[in-house]
């Protein structure tokens, strides 16, 4: 099959330590990876056909560097994303990406990022909408005392992602303790 044009989109399943990963592209653009039973996943419906991940350019890079990620020989991606959202999201969305590989932020401190530090229910709404999870890191996210709270993904796989992080994040990063 050929890479979709610029409108229409196409989907692959791949496989993941923490079940199959559902990813949709739009034409040369991921814009979107949804995990089993994720919270705010779209209908299926809107993912267009299914398509070969060796045959779509951009499933084939993200399955690699997703496959990167896991095996613990990647920290960041560096993926062709189009992420639709209101203009808030987009900022959270983009300060998600800057938390420290193997570090927790909380949502609190997003919304200061983010110059917004009364919005942290926001931040938390904003964060639970992230088309893109794993890649735009929103299990880096914690409550305020290092609860595990709000992944859309479900609990064990927020704290399955960050332990992987934890275990291979380069020695002296500055983590908080989180209450499991």
């Amino acid at each position: 099959m050929s890479a979709a044009g610029a409108g229409e989109r196409v989907h692959t399943v791949i496989d993941s330590p923490y079940d199959p990963l559902t990813l949709v592209a739009q034409g040369e653009h991921l814009v979107g990876l949804y995990m089993v039973d994720q919270r705010h996943r779209p209908e299926q419906s809107t993912f267009g056909p299914r398509a070969d991940a060796d045959d779509h350019p951009v499933f084939a890079v993200t399955r690699d560097q997703l496959q990167e990620y896991f095996a613990g020989h990647r920290d960041t991606f560096d993926l062709p994303l189009m992420l639709r959202g209101t203009a808030f999201q987009q900022r959270v969305w983009a300060a998600l990406r800057e938390i420290p590989y193997g570090e927790t932020w909380t949502y609190g401190e997003l919304a200061h990022h983010i110059g917004q530090p009364s919005a942290s229910r926001a931040v938390g709404l904003a964060n639970g909408k992230n088309p893109v999870g794993v890649i735009v890191p929103c299990h880096r996210v914690v409550g305020s005392d290092g609860s595990l709270t709000g992944y859309g993904g479900g609990l064990e796989r927020k704290r399955a992602l960050l332990e992987h992080e934890r275990a291979l994040a380069p020695s002296g990063a500055e983590q908080q303790t989180l209450v499991f």
